[in-house]
């Protein structure tokens, strides 16, 4: 299958930066340049240029690619990556106008609109595989009867937890990835190997041991989840520094005494990959399960998908961030957040934003 016109300009475009450079680059030296930000193999520097099969990079890839073509050192050292605050004026000034073009001409190769299958999930598209899905596994008491292995009807996905999210996600993955191996994993099957490749964790603390391991190793990140008495259906999120707070889901008192979920919060991250720092590590985690259905949707639904990633490459150019979201529910059912939204947005955090302000 011939490859889009929008996929194809983003692949001419990012080949005609290495072939005009001078002094002149080859795919080997332009990987070694980016990998100062994080390993690229050579392979892969040549399937973002490929005439017959492009795979557009990953949006943080893009922020190095304008930095590096965007510097004047980068003629006399060619091998330099310059740091972004390193830039000079008209430096920087190339640096906004380059990123801005090569966002765009991302963006248009994933608009949901291509009647192709692999069309629409940017932040679904990996530059390797295998992509591990790693999700929670219900409790002995939670789980239905066919879950049991002794019973003729034994069904092994019955032992999943947050299963609308995983069944939501793997489909897209796969659609973003045809040929590459996408398995899902429950945390007790979950091998080294498997936190080496680039890793999705779906669902909160108390039900993925995984996902507890992830957010304690990642130090940098200022938000954690934990468990307080005064909620026994999920454990809430707490931020740190300065405008550390806690965020808890909101209730709808009925008449009659009950109470249903109103709203949930959902965490949405992507960040570099704690154990193999040349893949990543996203999160689609929440309080309840409407929470992690909802960082889900942010980045699958065709309501949204689109904008919010448009609002991720420009809010987040390094690529890198979290979110704590508002999910709210409507008939028991999760609305997927719209990023534009402000008051969607409960917190926001990013390495390289927090950098920059030190």
């Amino acid at each position: 299958m011939a490859p889009s016109p929008e996929a194809a300009r983003l692949a001419t475009r990012l080949r005609r930066l290495r072939t005009s450079h001078e002094p002149k680059l080859t795919q080997a030296d332009l990987a070694r340049a980016l990998s100062q930000a994080s390993p690229v193999a050579v392979a892969t520097i040549s399937s973002w240029e490929s005439r017959t099969n492009p795979k557009p990079p990953p949006a943080e890839r893009l922020h190095s690619y304008a930095l590096f073509f965007c510097s004047d050192r980068s003629r006399t050292e060619p091998g330099y990556l310059v740091p972004e605050d390193q830039l000079t004026s008209h430096e920087r000034s190339r640096f906004e106008d380059l990123h801005e073009e090569l966002v765009a001409l991302r963006t248009s190769a994933y608009a949901p609109n291509r009647g192709s299958s692999t069309s629409g999930l940017s932040t679904w598209t990996f530059d390797s595989d295998p992509i591990t899905i790693i999700c929670p596994e219900a409790p002995l008491a939670e789980r239905p009867p066919m879950a049991n292995e002794k019973n003729p009807n034994y069904t092994r996905m019955f032992r999943y937890a947050d299963l609308d999210a995983l069944i939501e996600l793997w489909g897209h993955i796969r659609a973003c990835n045809p040929t590459a191996n996408v398995v899902h994993r429950l945390p007790s099957e979950v091998v080294p190997d498997d936190l080496s490749s680039h890793v999705v964790v779906l669902g909160g603390v108390g039900w993925n041991r995984v996902m507890k391991r992830m957010l304690k190793a990642l130090r940098e990140m200022p938000v954690s989840q934990v468990e307080v008495d005064a909620l026994k259906t999920g454990d809430i999120f707490r931020t740190s520094g300065a405008d550390g707070r806690e965020y808890w889901p909101v209730w709808d008192d009925a008449a009659d005494g009950g109470r249903g979920l109103l709203e949930d919060v959902a965490l949405l991250a992507r960040v570099r990959n704690p154990y193999n720092h040349s893949q990543t590590l996203t999160i689609c985690n929440g309080i309840h399960s409407r929470g992690v259905v909802g960082a889900v949707r942010a980045l699958t639904d065709n309501a949204v998908r689109e904008r919010n990633e448009a609002f991720l490459a420009s809010r987040f150019p390094g690529g890198e961030f979290a979110l704590l979201l508002r999910v709210p529910v409507l008939n028991s059912e999760a609305l997927s957040p719209d990023l534009e939204i402000d008051s969607n947005r409960l917190y926001e955090w990013s390495p390289s934003v927090e950098a920059a302000a030190e």
